[in-house]
């Protein structure tokens, strides 16, 4: 337990917030910035050993508003920049702020082989459907159909689930919640800084002036959320709506919404979460679930440590070398070999 116990304050930059008013970004960073000290206290992080990396994107602000070290680097990069900085210095609490458009994009393929490298990293991914700071052109996560300056007849594309993108690269842990639940997103956060490997939680985020309203058919405002989402969490039962009386069963090989009482169907039936499940399989079911046949699942939805992390194996793999290797220094290297002096 660390010695010193900071407060939310202690991770508030003096910088002015410049975001939009109503853009779901300032619940995002007030929810990491409540998460940080349970961190830090759980974990003996010091305030010193933070880091958070960005991109491009209306979320790659996020590093400015954290008082915390901090790299800003370019689009699509962030997560290839924090693999170097937590490679580097293990110790390091390695976090990145990113976006739809920045990692599932340009950033695809950095994002998924630090997935499957399973790099301690704690990504924060965005989530709002559209590119914000370039002004509405539709991202990988739009839906299909939708109308923007780059689609003003409708994409043609199928979007990226964010979580069976994580799940399909082997991650293993994967997150997610909404940019109005900031205490849920609080936990997902502190959840994942625990996790020994790559977390990544996608906060649902709205875009008040491109993308408006863009989760509200399930997330809109909290009754709609207790009807159309599901919190997931390890060791109780998929429940949701508002009198908690509807729940996720498993038949013919597929997920089914039922109702508790109806039917035949009783609480012993509905599914009990277990997040630390080695197979995926229904991971990836809940991950995928779409509204309106299902409710969005929220919460932790897996959380498996499989013991290869990339930067501790790199660090081990350096140890190991130092001790057998006859050359320590760039002398001796200079040295190794056969030498002559041009006079």
């Amino acid at each position: 337990m660390a010695d010193y116990k900071y407060t939310s304050a202690d991770f508030k930059s003096d910088q002015e917030v410049r975001w939009c008013p109503g853009c779901g970004d300032h619940a995002i960073l007030n929810a990491v910035q409540r998460a940080l000290p349970e961190v830090a206290d759980a974990l003996d992080v010091p305030h010193n050993k933070f880091v958070f990396v960005s991109g491009i994107g209306c979320s790659s602000r996020f590093i400015y508003y954290m008082k915390t070290f901090g790299f800003h680097t370019i689009h699509g990069r962030a997560n290839a920049v924090a693999t170097g900085i937590k490679t580097a210095n293990p110790e390091l609490s390695v976090w990145v702020a990113t976006g739809d458009g920045d990692s599932l994009a340009i950033g695809g393929n950095h994002f998924i082989h630090a997935i499957r490298r399973n790099v301690d990293l704690n990504v924060i991914l965005f989530n709002n459907e559209i590119y914000g700071l370039t002004k509405g052109q539709y991202s990988p996560t739009s839906k299909l159909g939708k109308i923007t300056k780059t689609s003003p007849y409708g994409t043609v594309e199928k979007p990226f689930n964010p979580g069976e993108l994580v799940l399909g690269a082997k991650g293993s842990f994967f997150a997610r919640s909404v940019d109005a639940e900031v205490m849920l997103t609080k936990e997902c956060l502190v959840e994942g800084a625990k996790h020994r490997g790559m977390s990544v939680t996608e906060v649902l985020q709205n875009c008040v002036i491109f993308n408006d309203k863009t989760h509200a058919l399930f997330a809109g405002d909290k009754a709609t959320r207790a009807e159309h989402t599901v919190t997931l969490r390890h060791g109780e039962k998929m429940l949701f709506g508002a009198a908690r009386d509807k729940g996720l069963v498993f038949e013919e090989m597929k997920l089914k919404v039922v109702t508790v009482g109806e039917d035949g169907y009783t609480i012993d039936d509905v599914l009990t979460h277990d997040a630390h499940c080695v197979d995926a399989t229904l991971h990836t079911m809940l991950a995928a679930m779409k509204y309106p046949e299902y409710p969005v699942a929220l919460g932790v939805i897996r959380s498996v440590e499989d013991g290869v992390v990339y930067d501790v194996k790199v660090s081990e793999q350096v140890a190991e070398v130092r001790v057998s290797s006859r050359i320590h220094s760039v002398d001796e290297l200079l040295h190794s070999g056969e030498t002559w002096t041009i006079e």
